[in-house]
Parts: C-alpha cells; sequence; structure tokens
C-alpha cells in the first residue's frame, strides 16, 4: 500500500463527507466539492476520518490511491480555508483591472487581453500590478493562475511579464560586444 494512502484524511469540525457510488463529496464553510473514484479504490468513513485503501494488489493502484488520499485531503483543507495564488505585473505600462466577469490585462501587446473568470474561481486586482486568484479547488486556482501567466510569461533579460509573487527570476547577463 501506498505510504501517502495509509495516512487517513482528518475531518475537522464544520467538515463532512458523503461517500457515494460514483465519487466522494466534502462539504464545508466555504462550498463543496466532489471527487470521482476510479474503480479499485476504496474509501471508507470512519468517524471523523476519510481512509483510501486499493482494493487489489493490481499494478498502479498503490499510486491512484495514494493520488485520491491528497485529493480529498486537498479538498478538505479547499472547503475550511480555501486556495489563492498571488500574481505580479512587472513592466512599464503593465496593467490588471477586473470588470464583472472578466479580467482585462494590458501587457505590451497592441491589444487589450479579456480573460474570462471561470466559474468557482474568484479574481481581484487590488492595485494596477497585482492580482489574486482565490476559489476552493486547489486545481481550478493553480491553473487559472497558470493561464493568466502564460500570456506574458517572465523574460529572462529585463524580468517583464507576469510573475507569481514568490518567483525569483534569475536574470542573464546581456550581450558583450
Amino acid at each position: 500500500m501506498s505510504r501517502v494512502a495509509k495516512k487517513p484524511v482528518d475531518l475537522p469540525q464544520g467538515v463532512s463527507a458523503t461517500i457515494g457510488a460514483d465519487g466522494v463529496t466534502v462539504k464545508g464553510a466555504k462550498g463543496s466539492l466532489t471527487l470521482a473514484i476510479k474503480s479499485g479504490i476504496k474509501v471508507e468513513l470512519k468517524d471523523k476520518h476519510l481512509a483510501v485503501e486499493a482494493a487489489s494488489s493490481a499494478e498502479g493502484l498503490n499510486a491512484i490511491a495514494g493520488s485520491t488520499r491528497a485529493h480529498l485531503a486537498n479538498m478538505v483543507t479547499g472547503v475550511t480555508k480555501g486556495y489563492e495564488k498571488k500574481l505580479e505585473l512587472v513592466g512599464v505600462g503593465y496593467r490588471a483591472a477586473v470588470q464583472a466577469k472578466t479580467l482585462t490585462l494590458t501587457l505590451g501587446y497592441s491589444h487589450l487581453i479579456n480573460y474570462a473568470i471561470p466559474e468557482g474561481v474568484t479574481i481581484e486586482a487590488p492595485s494596477q500590478t497585482e492580482i489574486v486568484v482565490k476559489g476552493i479547488d486547489r486545481q481550478r486556482v493553480g491553473q487559472t493562475a497558470a493561464e493568466i501567466r502564460g500570456f506574458r510569461p517572465p523574460e529572462p533579460y529585463k524580468g517583464k511579464g507576469v510573475k507569481y509573487s514568490d518567483e525569483k527570476i534569475s536574470l542573464k547577463e546581456a550581450k558583450k560586444k
């Protein structure tokens, strides 16, 4: 059995889990998330703990059991605390603004970039050079932040572009004559 899957997922106060035939639903203060369970994986609710195990010793099921346990733990954290990613815009004239369900980016191109905010994610722009992506689904928050960063990734000579707030950009030296 996977070492990750052996550790049970604790359900804190105010979080409930329901195990159905097709998946596991975790409900908390911030919302609810559902995870589809692969065949060959068993999830059991034992007094405020979720236990995950592989039903048989077929090849690859241990890895899937570990991944399932990690996804369940991320879901519990999401419905209690939520997730957020912070992005920074570095460059002269680079700006971000949120209007209704659209993020408008000015990133040095000849046109504006209008990004439709996906369902289940909220985007805030506390200042013109900061973007905060929030949500309860860790995968969706990370994917949204990665898509926004993909419009203008930081370049290695001046460091201009969209970067994560904790990202360090190692700058290259300019060409010598």
